[in-house]
């Protein structure tokens, strides 16, 4: 959707008007990041908020954060508390569900940390968690956590507080070559302040990639402006990473915030949740992905919703997850077919059924229409064990 959000008239539910905004302020992201929704109220000039979201708002005060930017409120169906974008931005009362086995950190960040920010659980890579804000604190959040308000969190977030440590912790460890800077939502800096991590970055001569992971073109893709990219160009390579969940959040706007990107050399990849009632069905998961192909975004990863404190209503079956695998594969082009990943302590495990099977003569393979095909053992390669 481009251009201002439409007028609304009266609805099934209470009788309310999405506001009209100029042009101008429309396409300027800090003046969605000024007027972001946080509280009831506000949420009404947008929505009808549904008895269990009145409920949810406030049992999840003072224990999680929510907020919405009007950009991605007006993708909200306003009558339907199920809509799709509605529910990865509005709080649920299933958030204030205990489920067995959840954690508030389930991806193991506090166990691989080594400075405040910089976590290293890959030999050659490390996340910095550079802030906990966001434009939109999505209501699946893995790093939920450390997005709230509760006593405990590990960030410190403050604009003038040195990131001296961390930058010296990942030049210390020339095996590290490989950067991604997440938090919280990196472009919730501005510029000026982004670019100093980066140039810091860019200045260790180890560093080979920086990779920056963002909702922004999704949640806020005003921000994605042409100054923004240029100065990430002076820094390259740059790689970043989005997260689009739903093909309604693929809109004329989103499309041309990440052709801005493209422009400027910097390659758009994708990482999907696997998400209860938004996106758990093959027809969704297969336009999303043909959907971001015409923007020229990659898939990259389906994440398995994590057992995470506050978001495990959202999780699906694993087998949900194989058979919406099982409707991509061979239905899309390949590099349209995300890997299936399930994110732990010890990292991100492929859990992708595989479509072949070993015998004593060979392999017996399996198409995506269930086709089967015996192949000799001479496409397995020569072994060590074999030349003995």
């Amino acid at each position: 959707m481009s251009g201002t959000p439409r007028a609304t008239g009266t609805t099934a539910g209470p009788a309310f008007i999405r506001p009209r905004v100029p042009e101008s302020q429309w396409n300027d992201w800090r003046w969605h990041m000024r007027r972001r929704i946080t509280s009831i109220e506000k949420a009404r000039q947008w929505i009808n908020v549904s008895p269990d979201e009145e409920k949810a708002i406030a049992g999840v005060a003072g224990k999680y954060r929510w907020s919405v930017t009007p950009y991605y409120a007006s993708l909200m169906d306003p009558d339907d508390p199920l809509c799709p974008v509605r529910q990865q931005a509005v709080p649920a009362t299933g958030e204030l569900v205990e489920f067995p086995g959840a954690e508030v950190d389930p991806v193991g960040d506090t166990m691989y940390r080594k400075t405040n920010r910089v976590v290293h659980k890959y030999p050659d890579r490390v996340i910095m968690l550079i802030t906990e804000a966001c434009p939109v604190y999505c209501r699946h959040c893995t790093r939920k956590f450390h997005t709230t308000d509760v006593n405990g969190t590990y960030f410190r977030d403050d604009e003038g507080e040195s990131f001296d440590e961390d930058l010296r912790y990942i030049a210390e460890h020339p095996e590290i070559r490989d950067v991604l800077l997440t938090g919280g939502d990196p472009l919730s800096y501005q510029d000026g302040k982004l670019e100093e991590i980066v140039a810091g970055l860019r200045a260790i001569p180890s560093v080979e990639i920086i990779r920056i992971g963002t909702r922004f073109p999704v949640l806020l893709p005003q921000r994605i402006t042409d100054e923004l990219c240029a100065m990430l160009s002076r820094y390259h390579p740059v790689w970043l990473n989005t997260h689009f969940n739903h093909p309604k959040e693929i809109t004329p706007q989103a499309a041309d915030a990440v052709d801005r990107l493209l422009r400027h050399g910097i390659p758009v990849g994708n990482q999907t949740v696997l998400l209860r009632g938004i996106n758990d069905d093959v027809a969704t998961m297969r336009t999303l992905m043909t959907e971001l192909l015409r923007i020229r975004v990659r898939p990259y990863y389906l994440y398995h919703c994590d057992n995470v404190t506050g978001v495990s209503h959202f999780m699906t079956s694993v087998e949900k997850g194989w058979e919406i695998m099982e409707g991509l594969q061979g239905h899309i082009t390949g590099f349209g077919v995300p890997q299936y990943v399930l994110t732990t302590k010890i990292g991100k495990i492929p859990i992708s059924q595989p479509y072949f099977t070993t015998t004593p003569d060979g392999l017996l393979l399996r198409n995506y229409r269930g086709q089967q095909m015996a192949v000799d053992s001479a496409v397995h390669p020569i072994t060590e064990s074999d030349t003995r």
